[in-house]
């Protein structure tokens, strides 16, 4: 699996038929979706999840689409595109004002909802960043683009699993992940095999590998890479 995930989509519809078919369809279009029938199941899922656009209907028992678009613009700049049953240009206008990005009268052609969530994504997306070319830990440094590790100038082998492993920490340093997360990301079964290859990690990067200061442990969490420099 890549490092970089899939953009991860919230449909909220009450309508049961339709969010199964838009899970399905998308799903198979590369995203990762989760689903929620009203407002209240949406707000509980972004609660514990971190999404990259949200599909909102409307027309919800409850809290509608327009409400919940209100709230969550409130401290989230996340792109939502309503799906409106009517098409109305009052319905459109309210839609915006709350603060959707963009709507999709229904019933609407599914290519034209994954032309729209493209070009949401598109411009949500951070200007590119010019890529980290080396990773300073001490006596060592990791070369990302090469994949190479060097300590005090020499290299060091790393095996195509560290390698991985490593090429995530460096790319993501200062971020903590969870044994469950590395092994989704990285392709592998058990957490264990993540523990080994820590340990294996530190044995090349540490000065004193049972008290490491780069390759630290996140008690209740995993691992993180705390790096001296980034160049």
């Amino acid at each position: 699996m890549n490092a970089v995930e899939d953009p991860h989509l919230l449909v909220v519809d009450d309508d049961e038929r339709l969010r199964t078919l838009l899970q399905r369809y998308l799903s198979s279009n590369g995203f990762r979706v989760s689903v929620a029938a009203t407002a209240a199941d949406a707000r509980a899922l972004m609660k514990s999840m971190t999404f990259d656009l949200l599909i909102l209907d409307v027309m919800m028992p409850g809290e509608s689409g327009f409400e919940l678009t209100k709230s969550v613009r409130a401290n989230s700049s996340v792109p939502i595109l309503m799906l409106t049953a009517k098409g109305e240009a009052e319905d459109r206008i309210r839609g915006l004002e709350q603060g959707a990005d963009d709507y999709l009268p229904k019933p609407f052609e599914p290519r034209e909802l994954l032309l729209r969530v493209g070009a949401l994504l598109r411009r949500a997306a951070p200007p590119a960043q010019k890529a980290i070319v080396e990773v300073r830990m001490g006596e060592c440094v990791y070369d990302s683009e090469r994949g190479q590790l060097r300590r005090k100038g020499k290299p060091v082998h790393l095996t195509s699993s560290e390698s991985a492993l490593l090429q995530l920490f460096t790319a993501n340093a200062g971020r903590s992940f969870s044994r469950t997360d590395l092994c989704a990301r990285l392709g592998v079964t058990l957490e264990r095999s993540i523990d080994v290859q820590v340990t294996r990690l530190r044995r090349k990067i540490e000065e004193d590998p049972k008290l490491p200061l780069y390759l630290q442990t996140v008690r209740g969490v995993g691992y993180v890479l705390v790096p001296d420099r980034i160049l």
